[in-house]
């Protein structure tokens, strides 16, 4: 919410915490089919995307999320030639995608055009790839498309959603997963950003229950900072049909520039600490 002092802030009256940030001036605002979505010029964090009064990104820190869910789980596949995004309006995990050159299909299934228009208007830097000819725009709901498509007909699927609320919730269960499962090729990995590993253990509990009893043989969390979404640090779950692959190599000498995303933070990414290998023990 916006007060009159010009700080939005975002209040997770659930675990006691908040974040805001100072407003310089709202640019957008409009309520479409499925959400609410508001765009505003920030002081310190560039533009800043909140959909029913949830941060979705900012211009400062995207890059660290947009980089951790797409980076790490195409480099554990030994060839993600066909990759579907389910969510990413916002075409900034579309744009990584787009860097590997071994990519030769990314389809980006999104439920609200809108989301996609307003980041070509507000966010043009990351649509970018967007005129890339390997890109290919679907705006429909991506539960339904994962239901729909043909066995065997993608290596990685990336969920990048909102929280498990509204129109998101049906992509955190065991049903959805299934489906991912059915789609995906012999190696196949799905990824899903899994909320706060300081906040939602429990839900990461679930999700990663969900994924094994869907079939998928193998399930990683991987970690890393966030300062616009609750707690301040994030994560990322991937789900392995039959394991997971690093290409070190590749990483070595990957021919485009990333901000975050290295050989280093790829390795400690995955690395557990010791109460969340807990936690997901004793669940």
């Amino acid at each position: 919410m916006l007060d009159a002092r010009d700080w939005f802030t975002e209040i997770d009256a659930k675990d006691g915490s908040a974040f805001s940030l100072k407003i310089k001036r709202k640019l957008h605002e409009e309520q479409t089919p499925f959400q609410k979505i508001e765009i505003y010029e920030t002081e310190t964090f560039g533009r800043l995307m909140v959909i029913d009064g949830c941060i979705m990104l900012s211009s400062r820190d995207n890059f660290l999320y947009h980089e951790m869910m797409t980076h790490p789980v195409l480099y554990s596949h030994p060839d993600p030639r066909r990759v579907w995004i389910i969510g990413g309006g916002d075409c900034g995990s579309l744009k990584e995608v787009l860097k590997h050159p071994e990519v030769e299909t990314a389809i980006q299934i999104e439920i609200d055009e809108q989301v996609t228009r307003l980041a070509e208007q507000y966010f043009p830097e990351l649509c970018e790839a967007n005129g890339d000819p390997r890109a290919r725009f679907e705006f429909q709901d991506g539960i339904q498309w994962v239901r729909e498509a043909t066995p065997d007909s993608v290596e990685v699927i990336i969920v990048d959603s909102t929280d498990p609320i509204g129109p998101a919730e049906g992509l955190f269960t065991e049903a959805f997963y299934r489906n991912c499962l059915r789609c995906l090729s012999r190696a196949g990995l799905l990824v899903q950003q899994s909320e706060s590993p300081l906040f939602h253990l429990d839900l990461i509990y679930t999700m990663r229950a969900a994924m094994k009893a869907a079939g998928f043989r193998e399930v990683h969390t991987l970690f890393f900072p966030q300062p616009v979404y609750p707690s301040g640090w994030w994560s990322a779950t991937i789900a392995c049909k039959a394991g997971l692959f690093p290409r070190v190599q590749d990483i070595q000498r990957q021919s485009f520039v990333t901000r975050y995303y290295n050989l280093a933070i790829h390795q400690a990414a995955f690395a557990a600490p010791d109460f969340f290998r807990e936690a997901m023990a004793r669940r």
